[in-house]
């Protein structure tokens, strides 16, 4: 089983009865496929950048939950079919079975230069030149 996490939209017109009701319909709906749920998030508004059918604020929950990758494709069907849902989007949350190696590189040299040691005898020659060029 893999690890997937559910995003979705819904209208703001809904009350709280409403909300949980769907919620619970989504819930079973994962589960019925043979999916755990795993962690729900509060289903919070938010203000949209461009409406969604007309609406410009939303409901956002978020929902994380195990399922076989072969029945994703019931649910989304499932998700596509209720009219409350105004968009969702299921990502799988796994990482790649191994990692690509990075090659680690020793620290930088830094430009660290010589130091040149001036007498003092050639900076008042220079300071010399200068002051009689002008």
């Amino acid at each position: 089983m893999k690890n997937y996490e559910l995003t979705y939209l819904i209208s703001p017109d809904f009350d709280e009865e409403e909300i949980k009701s769907l919620q619970e319909k989504i819930n079973s709906s994962i589960k019925e496929e043979g999916g755990i749920l795993k962690e729900t998030s509060l289903i919070n508004k938010i203000n949209l950048p461009r409406p969604i059918k007309n609406f410009n604020q939303v409901r956002l929950s978020t929902l994380n939950f195990q399922l076989e990758a072969g029945k994703i494709g019931a649910l989304e069907k499932k998700l596509k079919a209720e009219s409350s849902v105004l968009r969702f989007l299921i990502f799988s949350k796994t990482l790649p079975k191994k990692l690509p190696e990075i090659a680690v590189k020793g620290p930088k040299k830094v430009f660290e230069p010589k130091e040149k040691k001036v007498e003092l005898k050639e900076i008042e020659k220079k300071l010399e030149e200068i002051l009689e060029e002008t």
